[in-house]
């Protein structure tokens, strides 16, 4: 049996490091950004995806609407 996971451990060493929490912030003003452009009823269910990876580079021409399963689904 695995062990459950311990949440506030991953939090300490990786999300709570500068580098993580940039990144995070610029896939959240990247949501903002397509929510401005589209509206929220387009981007209902969808993911905001960067076409380079790049969470920092919030350009138009590097974002696009995504379903949550081809997004989450790629890039591993």
């Amino acid at each position: 049996m695995t062990k459950p996971r311990d949440y506030k451990k991953e939090y300490r060493e990786y999300h709570s490091k500068p580098e993580q929490r940039r990144r995070n912030d610029g896939r959240k003003q990247a949501r903002r950004n397509m929510v401005k452009i589209h509206g929220k009823g387009k981007l209902a269910g969808k993911d905001v995806d960067h076409k380079n990876g790049n969470a920092r580079d919030n350009s138009p021409s590097n974002l696009k609407i995504r379903s949550v399963k081809a997004n989450r689904g790629d890039k591993k």
